[in-house]
């Protein structure tokens, strides 16, 4: 194997394939990238930890044909010091020599046999295509609510719906759910046959990052039974769906709501971290108090103290004392574009709802923490 590559081209799908990499592994392969000529054009990059696999394709003027791993983190060190726009790689029996100018790395892999045989082939029957902005607008908006991935059970997978014009994509932990409904173009469905999956939210997150790697306006899906293909450009991501019945999320909202309070996001912010530093870490309890158009916020440690931090707030309502996990909140915060969030409250117990004043479409439902004494 011999070609001849664009350096900045090779890094970019470095850092796209290697998502899907094994650091630690049984199989010191999976920390490896497959790169296998295709034609006398073009690379193709794979890389794999059986839940994930990513493809994808690069330019390149092949000299020699064949196929070889390299490990993933080593490669994509060596090729973003390289100095020069063209680098040149040939394969010398396990051993890869990598030049560029007056630079020269060997680099030693493992036989291409070794490496696990991805399936990218779907039927293309139950397809559809959206476009990449508000898709990965809406996983920004949700992912940071479903459970951890080491839970392995559905509230770590994120619902995905496209009904006509319509993505709907929501996740929730248990203790707090995110909401997005997003109008979108291009999908190839309609009411009779909306498009539905559930998917990792792992996948998702690393969706969202990879499209910032790959410039396109649309995202191709299909799915079969159990797996999913996504295609953006020239990158595929192969994934299993995940398999259950999601909550009935949409029944867990509270239709009304007797108080609400608007507050400047950038200063909730700033107030709640303050109030953290001296929160009890084991249950990040902050209290927050609703009264006369301020909200006091208050938290404490039998350790180490308490805190209390005031701000404005445009409410008018009878006062209210509820208490959250504050880390739900803050990630909330850092995510929404807006600079006023809307709170929509019912009573110190029931399930509050956190928005952005300029996005109506996007709800964040946080369940309160019942207080020592409440």
């Amino acid at each position: 194997m011999k070609f001849v590559a664009n350096k900045n081209d090779f890094l970019n799908g470095i850092r796209i394939v290697e998502r899907a990499t094994v650091v630690k592994g049984l199989q010191p392969v999976l920390a490896n990238v497959l790169i296998e000529t295709v034609g006398d054009s073009q690379i193709k990059l794979t890389a794999t930890d059986f839940d994930l696999s990513i493809t994808t394709l690069i330019n390149a003027t092949v000299e020699e044909e064949g196929k070889f791993t390299l490990p993933a983190k080593k490669l994509g060190e060596i090729i973003s010091r390289l100095n020069d726009e063209l680098m040149k790689l040939e394969l010398n029996g396990t051993t890869a020599t990598i030049k560029c100018k007056n630079s020269k790395f060997d680099i030693i892999g493992i036989s291409a046999n070794e490496f696990p045989k991805v399936e990218e082939d779907i039927a293309e029957n139950d397809c559809m295509e959206i476009e990449t902005e508000p898709f990965t607008k809406a996983i920004r908006e949700v992912v940071s609510a479903a459970a951890g991935y080491e839970t392995n059970n559905l509230l770590s997978g994120v619902v995905c719906q496209v009904n006509k014009n319509i993505l709907e994509m929501a996740a929730t932990d248990g203790n707090r759910l995110a909401r997005v409904r997003e109008v979108v173009k291009n999908s190839s469905t309609d009411e009779e046959n909306p498009f539905e999956m559930l998917i990792s939210s792992r996948i998702l997150s690393e969706l969202s990052k990879i499209a910032a790697l790959v410039e396109s306006e649309n995202i191709k899906i299909c799915k079969e039974a159990k797996k999913i293909v996504i295609v953006i450009d020239r990158t595929k991501i192969i994934t299993r769906l995940m398999q259950g019945q999601y909550p009935k999320y949409n029944q867990l909202i509270p239709q009304t709501f007797p108080k609400e309070a608007v507050l400047n996001k950038a200063n909730l912010i700033s107030a709640l971290e303050r109030v953290a530093v001296m929160v009890n870490e084991k249950n990040s309890i902050v209290k927050f108090e609703f009264v006369d158009n301020t909200l006091k916020l208050s938290g404490d440690s039998p350790d180490a103290g308490n805190s209390e931090d005031e701000i404005d707030a445009k409410y008018t309502a009878e006062p209210l004392t509820i208490a959250f996990n504050y880390k739900f909140i803050l990630e909330f915060l850092k995510i929404v574009e807006s600079e006023e969030i809307r709170i929509q409250l019912n009573s110190s117990l029931s399930a509050t709802i956190f928005k952005p004043e300029s996005e109506e479409d996007y709800i964040y439902l946080v369940m309160p923490v019942q207080l020592r004494g409440a």
